[in-house]
């Protein structure tokens, strides 16, 4: 039987399908096989923490799709995606990080039987879930087919969130408020980070209300001082030490949705370089909220973002935000668009953002950022309600 909690509408992911198969016939695809984990998800719903084994969905043009895995992942399936179970195939566990076979001599045999083994089978080659070592054997396999690449495919037709969707962002954007109030009330010096980073994680997971917490696709981002200029650095054991800002990148995350939220917060007195480039960064994040409408492109965001920042002396290399919506580790990007001057994606109502514009300078850095909708009309909603601005605790 399908899914018997399916997060959306039988409707809602026919609508998903129906996108799908269009692009495929535009395309001249036949048969796609889709391996990112939040493309299978939007797709069929599947949901489960298998996506470090070989997997994926077929997606026909005349037919339901296939979901396809490792044989423990089967039941998974059968309990989370919407289609009939003689929709779910498998391969055995001596497939598994075998030296002798490998599970896309599986997928081969799979397509074969279906009738695709001279077919257009497009995949998606740039992608953290799909292997050098796969593709070429299913090349291998089928040696008649061609594999037209379907890089991004999907990741754009999930580019305008339906209602039911932003449902989902909402409540994770909840999430996110409450966990970055928490970290207001609860970071102060001598604070070990490791321990903060534990009543995150608490709030991130416990959620609010109806709106359980669910893993984010990254995880909590808190650099201090010096490793602020660092974007990427994670927590260890240190202590919180006054005369130090930290940056906190956070989500909220609900059924697989996300709404990032980043804030810093200095303790103790900001040097003046510091409220400088706070008030220049909440300049152009309000300019690019005001030009984030319906019509204009992403490139007009970043420009209207860097005006602010150049007349303040502020350069900064680095893309001003990408798409968000469903995910797994990871990333929680969609992978698309990018918020640069020279992206002339046009914008669409229904489109989510994560506009997060950081700094990174010699020696410390700055986060404030927005997740954002852009809508039928006006300039984007912000889907998290939070002061912008530098926090300082004292």
């Amino acid at each position: 039987m399908p899914g018997q909690d399916l997060p959306f509408s039988q409707s809602e992911y026919q609508r998903r399908l129906q996108l799908v198969r269009s692009d495929m016939s535009a395309r001249g695809i036949d048969v796609l096989f889709v391996e990112d984990p939040s493309n299978m998800s939007w797709i069929t719903g599947y949901d489960g923490w298998s996506f470090y084994v070989h997997q994926g969905v077929l997606v026909f043009l005349d037919q339901d799709p296939i979901w396809w895995g490792r044989g423990q992942d089967a039941n998974g399936a059968r309990r989370t995606v919407w289609m009939d179970d003689q929709r779910v195939a498998s391969y055995a566990d001596n497939y598994i990080q075998s030296p002798d076979r490998h599970p896309m001599q599986n997928l081969g045999g799979l397509l074969k039987s279906n009738g695709y083994a001279a077919k257009r089978v497009g995949v998606e080659l740039e992608n953290y879930y799909f292997s050098a070592k796969a593709y070429l054997t299913l090349r291998e396999e089928l040696p008649e087919a061609e594999f037209p690449d379907a890089t991004g495919m999907v990741n754009w037709l999930r580019g305008v969130k339906s209602d039911e969707e932003l449902v989902f962002m909402r409540k994770a954007a909840r999430i996110s408020e409450k966990i970055m109030d928490g970290v207001f009330e609860r970071v102060r010096p001598g604070m070990r980070k490791a321990d903060l980073v534990a009543e995150i994680y608490a709030d991130a997971i416990r959620g609010l209300d109806d709106a359980w917490g669910d893993y984010p696709a990254i995880v909590p981002l808190l650099p201090s001082g010096a490793d602020a200029s660092a974007p990427h650095l994670t927590w260890d054991g240190r202590f919180m030490q006054e005369g130090e800002a930290t940056f906190f990148e956070l989500s909220g995350c609900f059924r697989r949705y996300h709404a990032p939220l980043c804030r810093t917060v200095f303790l103790g007195q900001p040097p003046q370089y510091m409220l400088d480039a706070e008030k220049a960064l909440v300049e152009g994040l309000e300019a690019g909220l005001e030009t984030a409408r319906a019509g204009n492109t992403a490139g007009d965001i970043a420009r209207a973002l860097a005006k602010p920042l150049e007349a303040a002396g502020i350069e900064r290399g680095a893309r001003a935000g990408y798409p968000i919506g469903i995910s797994y580790p990871p990333d929680w990007g969609e992978r698309t668009v990018s918020i640069r001057e020279e992206d002339t994606t046009v914008l669409k109502p229904g489109m989510t953002f994560h506009f997060m514009p950081g700094l990174w300078m010699d020696g410390w850095g700055l986060e404030i950022t927005e997740s954002i909708l852009i809508r039928e009309d006006g300039p984007a909603e912000c889907l998290c309600n939070r002061p912008r601005s530098l926090f300082v605790k004292t």
